[in-house]
C-alpha cells in the first residue's frame, strides 16, 4: 500500500545561507538557468590509494536563481556514449580485483551459500479453490510459483523464471489470478529492471495468449472483474522520443478484455500530463466498486470511485488531494477508507457511496495516540488492522463498525506483512519474521482469531547466539529517535565493536525488524547491526514522514549522524569501527551523511544512490520524487537541495573509504548519480579506496538470481571487515 523508490525516499530552511566548498558562488541575479561557462576545475589530491582510471574533470557549469553549481564529470552522465563505457568497465574492473583480494571474502562467499540456498514457501492466495504460492528452492536461483487444487491438493509449477533465459537475465514481476483461479496476468521484466510486458496463461491449460500481451506494464498492476473477462491496469507508452522522466505524466489507465487487441483497450482515465503523479485503480471482489487514485507523488492522493458494474457511470470524487492520503475498500455495498487527513497516524472511515460527501463519512476506528495503522484489509466480514507500535507490528481484528478489537498473538516483536484474504473467506495468512526469526507463514481464523504456524524458512544458524533491542537517542534538535541494535549477546560496551549503521528514511517506508540472512556472516565475526527509525520514515505517522521530506531533509542527515555518535558515546564502538549502508534513497542518506561527517566513519556502502541532488528530476523516475525531495527548477527547493546535495559537496577531504553499488540497468534511480560521485570522491579524496561494482543484468533492486547475491554480499561484508580491521587503521 505504500510506494518507494524501492522502493521503494532536502534541509531544514537552509535558505542561501551557505554553498558547497570548492564551487565559485556569483553574485546574485535574476533568473533560472544559464548556459555553461568557464570555471577552475577540481583539484586531485597528490596521492591516490590505487590507480584509478583517468575521470577527466571538466568545466561545466549551470546557473541557478543566479547561484553557479559546477558539474565537472557531466560527460558520465550519458551511458551510451563509448568513453562512459570504456570507464564503467575499467571502473568495475578494479573493484572486483580489489574486492577479491580481501581477507575473508571467499569464506562469507561460502557462508552465504549455505544462508542463502534455502528452502521458502510465501502466503498462499486463494482463488476460488485454488491456491497460489511461490517457492525457493535450495537448488534454484529463483523463485516459482505453484498451484494446486486444494489445499492438500498436489502441487504442479505455474511460472518459473528459471526456464525462461539461459543466463537468468529475465524476470517474473506482478503476478495476479483471477478470483476464480482460472488464469493469471504476470510480468516479464527483462534484467530484472522496471519495465515489463504483461501476459495472461490460462492455468488449466498451460498456454500463453499470444493475443493478450501489453507492453508498457511499468506500472500494470491488474485488477480482475469478478468473471474474468478483462483486468483494469495503468499503462505507459513505450515511445522512444518521450523522455524517461517524462512517461509517468503520459500514465492512462485502460481496461482490456480478454481475447481483445491490447491497442484497442478501453482508456478509462487519460494522462495527467504531470509526471509527478502516480495514477492507479482497483476493482472490488464483487466489482461494485471501482475506485480510481491519483496520487501527487507521496504527499497525498485524491479519490474517485464509480459503480464498477456500469463502465458508463461517471466517477464522484471521494477526496481531494492536498489533504491527506486515502486507501479505499469495499464490502456490503459501503466503502472503507484509511487515511492520514487529520490524523498523522491514520484512521479509517466509513462511506455510504449514496453520501460520498466528506461530511457524511463515519469513523469507525479513531486514530491511535500511541501506534500507527500501516494497512487495513476486509477479510471474512472483518476489520483486520495491521499497526505500528514503536516499529514493531501488532495486528488486530474488529467488526466492521470498529467495535470488539481483538489481537491476534504474534509470536515476538517482529513485523508483520503480506496479509491475504478474502472479503467473504474466513481464511487467512500473514508473514512474521524479526532480526533473529527466519519468516514464518501464519494461517489465520478471522473469525476466532486464532492462528497457526503454516510455514516456516530453516536457516542453519543458532538463534540463540544473538539478541536485539531498542534503543532511544536525541537528535540534533532534540527530537527523541528509535534505534534498533542487533549483536551478538557477548558484545561489550569497549569501544571495539565493528557496527554496521543502516538506514533510509524517506517515503513513508518503516524499518522494522526484519531477518537479513546476508548479515549473519557480519554478526557470526562479532560485529553489530544498528537501524535507526529516520524521520521521513513512516513509523511513527505522516507527521514524522514530513520532518523528513522537501525543506526538512536534513533532519534525517541529523538522525543518522545522531545514531553514530549515540554508539560511540555508549562505547559500543568508535569511528575507526563504523561502516554506514543505505540504498537507492538511503544511498542519498550515507552520501549526504558521508560528506557531512566524514570523521565519523571508516567505510561507506552506497547502494544505487541519487547523489545529484539537482539534476536528479530530469533521468529516470526522478519526477515521480517531487513531492518529497523538491525540484531545483523551485528556487527555496532548489536552496535545500543544493545546501546537503552529496555530489556537489565533495571537496579535499580524507573521505571514509568507499564502495559504490550501482546496477547497469537501473530504470528507477540513473546510475549517473553513482558515477559522477565516485569520480569526485576518486580525484579529491585523500582518505580510503573508492570503489565503483556494477551488478550486470541487474535492476534497481539488483539481480534476481542467487548466485548474485551471494557475490555482493560477500563483496559488502569484505569490504565492511577489511575497512574497520586493525590494519587499515594503521595505514
Amino acid at each position: 500500500m505504500k510506494r518507494a523508490i524501492l522502493p521503494a525516499a532536502v534541509a531544514i530552511a537552509f535558505g542561501c545561507s551557505s554553498h558547497p566548498p570548492d564551487m565559485v558562488v556569483a553574485p546574485p541575479h535574476s533568473g533560472t538557468t544559464g548556459a555553461a561557462t568557464t570555471q577552475p576545475t577540481m583539484t586531485p589530491p597528490a596521492t591516490k590509494p590505487l590507480a584509478y582510471p583517468e575521470n577527466h574533470p571538466g568545466d561545466a557549469v549551470d546557473t541557478l536563481f543566479g547561484q553557479k553549481v559546477a558539474d565537472p564529470y557531466r560527460w558520465l552522465e550519458d551511458e551510451n556514449a563509448p568513453n562512459v563505457k570504456t570507464w564503467v568497465d575499467a571502473q568495475d574492473k578494479l573493484a572486483r580485483a580489489e574486492l577479491s583480494r580481501m581477507p575473508e571474502r571467499d569464506a562469507i562467499a561460502t557462508r552465504l551459500k549455505e544462508l542463502l540456498y534455502i528452502d521458502s514457501l510465501s502466503a498462499p492466495r486463494k482463488r476460488g479453490q485454488r491456491y497460489f504460492y511461490s517457492r525457493r528452492h535450495a537448488d534454484k536461483e529463483k523463485a516459482i510459483v505453484y498451484v494446486k487444487d486444494g489445499e492438500k491438493g498436489k502441487e504442479r509449477i505455474l511460472l518459473d523464471p528459471n526456464a525462461w533465459s539461459s543466463d537468468g537475465s529475465v524476470s517474473l514481476g506482478t503476478w495476479s489470478p483471477t478470483w476464480d483461479g482460472k488464469k493469471v496476468a504476470y510480468a516479464q521484466r527483462a534484467n530484472n529492471a522496471d519495465e515489463a510486458t504483461l501476459y495472461v496463461l490460462d492455468v488449466d491449460t498451460m498456454k500463453k495468449s499470444e493475443v493478450d500481451v501489453i507492453e508498457g506494464a511499468k506500472y500494470a498492476y491488474p485488477s480482475w472483474t469478478p468473471s474474468g473477462d478483462g483486468f483494469y491496469y495503468t499503462w505507459l507508452p513505450i515511445d522512444p522520443k518521450i523522455k524517461p522522466a517524462d512517461r509517468p505524466g503520459f500514465a492512462e489507465v485502460r481496461f482490456h478484455k480478454l481475447g481483445s487487441d491490447p491497442k484497442t483497450d478501453e482508456i478509462i482515465h487519460e494522462k495527467t500530463g504531470n509526471a509527478s503523479k502516480f495514477i492507479g485503480s482497483d476493482l472490488t471482489k464483487d466489482g461494485k466498486f471501482f475506485f480510481l487514485s491519483i496520487d501527487d507523488g507521496w504527499t497525498s492522493n485524491e479519490l474517485h470511485f464509480r459503480d464498477g458494474r456500469d463502465k458508463k457511470a461517471k466517477l464522484t470524487r471521494l477526496a481531494d488531494a492536498g489533504k491527506g492520503h486515502y486507501r479505499a475498500d469495499g464490502f456490503n455495498g459501503n466503502i472503507y477508507v484509511m487515511t492520514d487527513e487529520g490524523a498523522p497516524r491514520w484512521r479509517v472511515f466509513r462511506v455510504d457511496p449514496k453520501k460520498p460527501e466528506r461530511a457524511a463519512w463515519v469513523e469507525v476506528v479513531k486514530e491511535d495516540p500511541t501506534a500507527t495503522l500501516d494497512t487495513f484489509a476486509i477479510i471474512g466480514g472483518k476489520l483486520v488492522l495491521s499497526y505500528l507500535d514503536k516499529a514493531s507490528s501488532r495486528l488486530e481484528i474488529r467488526e466492521l463498525d470498529g467495535a470488539k478489537p481483538r489481537k491476534v498473538d504474534l509470536p515476538g516483536l517482529g513485523t508483520v506483512s503480506g496479509l491475504v484474504g478474502q472479503t467473504d473467506d474466513d481464511e487467512a495468512y500473514y508473514m512474521y519474521e524479526s532480526f533473529t526469526a527466519p519468516l514464518e507463514v501464519h494461517k489465520l481464523s478471522i473469525k476466532s482469531g486464532k492462528a497457526s504456524l503454516y510455514s516456516k524458512v530453516k536457516v542453519p544458524i543458532d538463534a540463540d547466539k544473538f539478541t536485539s533491542e531498542q534503543v532511544e537517542y536525541k537528535s540534533k534538535d532534540g527530537t527523541v529517535v528509535t534505534m534498533f541494535i542487533v549483536r551478538p549477546k557477548e558484545a561489550k560496551k569497549d569501544g571495539s565493536n565493528r557496527v554496521l549503521l543502516y538506514g533510509y528514511g524517506g517515503f513513508q517506508v518503516n524499518e522494522t525488524p526484519s531477518f537479513w540472512a546476508t548479515l549473519y556472516p557480519w554478526l557470526e565475526r562479532g560485529g553489530i547491526l544498528a537501524v535507526p527509525n529516520l524521520r521521513g520514515g513512516g513509523e511513527y505517522g505522516e507527521a514524522w514522514h514530513q520532518d523528513g521530506m522537501k525543506l526538512k531533509k536534513q533532519n534525517v542527515f541529523d538522525d543518522f549522524i545522531g545514531a553514530a555518535k549515540f554508539l560511540i558515546k555508549e562505547n559500543w564502538t568508535k569511528p575507526q569501527k563504523m561502516v554506514i549502508s543505505g540504498a537507492s534513497n538511503g544511498g542519498l542518506l550515507v552520501g549526504a551523511v558521508m560528506t557531512q561527517a566524514p570523521d565519523l566513519f571508516a567505510g561507506v556502502l552506497c547502494g544505487v544512490p541519487l547523489l545529484d541532488m539537482v539534476r536528479y528530476h530530469q533521468f529516470g523516475s526522478g519526477r515521480t520524487w517531487i513531492s518529497e525531495y523538491g525540484s531545483a527548477e523551485n528556487e527555496p527547493e532548489f536552496r535545500a537541495l543544493y545546501a546537503y546535495s552529496p555530489y556537489h559537496h565533495v571537496k579535499a577531504e580524507k573521505y571514509p573509504a568507499l564502495l559504490m553499488l550501482a546496477s547497469d540497468h537501473d530504470d528507477r534511480v540513473d546510475p549517473l548519480h553513482a558515477r559522477k560521485f565516485v569520480a569526485a570522491v576518486q580525484d579529491r579524496s585523500t582518505g580510503g579506496p573508492v570503489l565503483l561494482r556494477v551488478e550486470r543484468n541487474a535492476g534497481h533492486g539488483g539481480a534476481d538470481l542467487r548466485k548474485a547475491e551471494v557475490e555482493k554480499g560477500a563483496d559488502r561484508i569484505a569490504f565492511a571487515l577489511s575497512v574497520t580491521s586493525d590494519k587499515a587503521q594503521t595505514q
